[in-house]
């Protein structure tokens, strides 16, 4: 996994509304990655919702936050809409996981992103990152708030 320091890996993918979306495109704010192994799976479903909870007081904070995994934008659309989320989802379909492969989450073992979360600063440099103990297992937004934190205390 990408490590604290390193140069955010740039990137291109289009969005659920097949709309280009670029890390460029955040320019000046914070953004976490949350990747994620798919789209309507009992976890995934319950991880996007926590933090949809939590996304305008991110927001607030200069914080985007954008969800990817191998998903087509197809499938991303139906995700949202039937969550009723806010959250841009990205489509790292073809080739399939290569921003994952750049951010150390591909899971080659199943075809799809590891859960993982990484924040990446204003500078385009990964400031925080994150890969539970289980792919069961969400991360809480306590870890985002925690790692903005100490960001803003450094």
């Amino acid at each position: 996994m990408i490590a604290p320091g390193e140069p955010a890996p740039d990137f291109t993918l289009r969005d659920q509304d097949g709309r280009k979306t670029s890390l460029a495109d955040f320019e000046g704010r914070t953004v976490v990655l949350v990747f994620y192994p798919n789209d309507f799976s009992p976890v995934c479903t319950d991880q996007l919702n926590v933090y949809q909870e939590v996304a305008g007081e991110l927001d607030e904070r200069s914080v985007s936050l954008v969800g990817i995994s191998i998903d087509s934008t197809f499938v991303h659309k139906a995700f949202r809409e039937h969550l009723g989320i806010t959250i841009p989802l990205l489509a790292d379909f073809h080739p399939k996981g290569e921003v994952a492969r750049a951010y150390g989450v591909f899971n080659e073992k199943y075809g799809v992103s590891e859960r993982a979360l990484v924040m990446i600063d204003p500078r385009r440099t990964v400031a925080w990152s994150y890969v539970p103990d289980s792919p069961l297992q969400i991360p809480g937004a306590n870890l985002i708030f925690d790692a903005l934190d100490q960001q803003r205390a450094a």
